[in-house]
C-alpha cells in the first residue's frame, strides 16, 4: 500500500464527494423522519416473506448514527454502521479539506491487496447478512 499526500488544495475529489453524500445522509437521518413521512418506506422483501434483505436496517443505522446511538446502529446492521461511520469520517475530512486546504491522502493498493479486498468483502457481507437474518428471524439465538 502506498500513501501519497498532494499539495494543499481545494479541488473536489472522491473523498469530498463521499463526504458530501455522507453529510447529507446523516443530516437527513438526524432531522427528517423518512420512515414516518413516506408511506411505502420499508423492506418489501421482509414485509412479504418475513426474511430481511441485504440492506435491512440501513435506515435505522443512519438514524441511530446521526443520533450517536452506535450500539443500536450496530444491532440493526453492523456493516451498515461501519459504512455510516466511514461516511461521517469522510464528511469531517471533506470539511477540513475545503475549509483549510488540508491535503487528502491518496491510497494506492497493490494488485495483491486488491485481491484480498475482493475476497474479504463478500465474506464480510455474508457474515453481516447472516447476523441480520439471525437477529430478525431467530433473535433467541443471540441471547
Amino acid at each position: 500500500m502506498k500513501v501519497f499526500f498532494p499539495p494543499p488544495n481545494r479541488r473536489l475529489g472522491p473523498v469530498d464527494v463521499l463526504g458530501l453524500v455522507g453529510l447529507t445522509g446523516l443530516l437527513i437521518g438526524r432531522y427528517v423522519p423518512v420512515a414516518k413521512l413516506i408511506p411505502f418506506w420499508g423492506c418489501i422483501l421482509r414485509e412479504t416473506t418475513g426474511w430481511p434483505c441485504l440492506g435491512c436496517g440501513l435506515t435505522r443505522v443512519a438514524d441511530r448514527v446521526a443520533h450517536f446511538n452506535f450500539i443500536g446502529a450496530w444491532e440493526a446492521n453492523p456493516m451498515g454502521t461501519v459504512a455510516a461511520l466511514l461516511f461521517a469520517l469522510a464528511a469531517v475530512v471533506m470539511l477540513l479539506h475545503m475549509a483549510f486546504k488540508m491535503p487528502v491522502p491518496e491510497v494506492q493498493l497493490s494488485p495483491r491487496e486488491w485481491t484480498w479486498v475482493r475476497v474479504a468483502f463478500p465474506i464480510l457481507l455474508f457474515i453481516n447478512y447472516a447476523y441480520v437474518v439471525v437477529k430478525t428471524k431467530f433473535p433467541h439465538l443471540l441471547t
